[in-house]
This record gives C-alpha cells, structure tokens and sequence, in this order.
C-alpha cells in the first residue's frame, strides 16, 4: 500500500545542514529497504497560484487555496505493508526533517 506523508510547517526558512542530513540518511534508509517511491521540497505559499475551473471562466489567483499558519512544505510517497508501518515511518521523517508530518494512504 502506498501512503503520502505530508511535511507541514509554518515557516519557508529551508532546512539546517543538520536537517537536510538527517533526511539524506531517512531518504536513503527508505530507499535501501524498497518503501521509497518518491518525494520532494515545495516552493512556499507564496509560490502558489490556485486555479478554479468550475464555474464558466478558469479562475487563477495567486496564492494558496487556502490560508493559514501552517503548510504543506515537502512529502514523501512511500510503501508500507500497513497504516502502523506508515505511521513508524511518519515518526521517522519527522524527526529527521524537524516538522510535523501528516500520513494519508492514496485510494
């Protein structure tokens, strides 16, 4: 089963040399043991642009589609036999990268 663990912060501060380590070393742990599928760093909210093509127009708006403290900064797309398995790993990252880190498995 494949899980998304989604990196939050409430800061575009990049990660220490201390954190982008520790995550190299998550990272090629999650690769090593064939759960790695892939992952990546997010520009900031202000980086967004949001588009609505529900109504009649397309509708683009820069910035989040939603506004907040806290954002998605990153995120891992990984395989996990189970959602405890996920949640370990979670548990991982987020000590390795130093935020909060939420798990939600794809359908």
């Amino acid at each position: 089963m494949q899980y998304l663990l989604s990196v939050i912060h409430d800061s575009t501060n990049l990660a220490t040399p201390e954190e982008e380590a520790a995550i190299d070393v998550f990272n090629e742990r999650l690769q090593a043991d064939g759960q790695w599928v892939f992952a990546g760093g997010l520009g900031g909210p202000d980086m967004a642009t949001t588009v609505d093509n529900r109504g009649a127009e397309t509708l683009i708006t820069d910035g989040p589609f939603l506004e907040s403290k806290e954002f998605l900064i990153g995120f891992w797309i990984i395989e996990a036999p189970d959602l405890d398995a996920a949640l370990r790993l979670a548990s991982d990252g987020s000590k390795a990268c130093n935020r909060k880190v939420e798990v939600r498995p794809f359908l």
